[in-house]
């Protein structure tokens, strides 16, 4: 009951007839933002794009200025030399045919997933595993490479993947409530510009249509898209 009222009260604060400047919307998210724990501030954001289309597709990885505020778990697939430099980067898990048994038994231990090129015949398999958790290596995301200590460094860094659900609706954690003002604006602005920079060839009419922000327990504040942009 204590969790609804919370809940009920910060619901209040916010005029859904209006949409808020971005640093307003900061502001209000993070004044809302009083659960017990750290919340993670997200931005949605509506894209005028149809993802049933392959070249609609919207799909990126952006390093966040101040990162994340979240320990990204990290995966890779390596044999050898890039194993062991992997394992000096930082990975939690590392491994060839014994990791991707694990996979396949449901055992998953990571949230971000690398590998070397010559092991995507392997991972290749376990796409059905990987792929709806949106875990699956991708050369153009970088996290395919043969650089393996540079993106076990980017994903420690705080890099967050972007990519458009079927409605064509992006969510991603942009920090904590914990984080500064400053902070939370950079951090969205950077992930802004990455998604219109990543605007695909096919997409017609108004690309970025509306955006909204929230904390893990907030409610969501509508954002002046005008107000977005770096």
């Amino acid at each position: 009951m204590a969790l609804n009222k919370r809940i009920a009260a910060a619901a209040t604060k916010v005029d859904r007839a209006k949409s808020y400047s971005l640093d307003e919307a900061i502001k209000l998210v993070k004044s809302n933002a009083t659960a017990k724990f750290d919340e993670t501030i997200e931005l949605s954001m509506n894209l005028g794009i149809d993802p049933r289309h392959a070249d609609q597709m919207v799909r990126g990885l952006i390093g966040l200025p101040h990162g994340t505020g979240k320990v990204l778990r990290i995966g890779v697939f390596a044999r050898g030399p890039k194993a062991q430099e992997a394992l000096d980067a930082g990975a939690d898990v590392v491994g060839a045919d014994d990791l991707a048994e694990k996979v396949q038994a449901g055992d998953i231990q990571f949230d971000r997933c690398i590998a070397t090129p010559d092991m995507m015949a392997l991972v290749g398999r376990l796409g059905k595993i990987l792929g709806p958790r949106g875990l699956m290596p991708n050369p153009r995301l970088g996290t395919v490479t043969m650089d393996v200590k540079g993106a076990v460094s980017a994903a420690r860094a705080g890099q967050v993947e972007f990519r458009a659900e079927k409605a064509g609706i992006i969510h991603a954690g942009i920090g904590r409530a914990s984080f500064g003002e400053q902070q939370l604006l950079e951090n969205a602005r950077a992930l802004v510009d990455a998604v219109v920079k990543a605007k695909p060839t096919g997409a017609k009419g108004t690309y970025l249509r509306k955006m909204a922000m929230s904390s893990s327990m907030g409610p969501g504040v509508s954002v002046d898209v005008a107000t977005a942009s770096g």
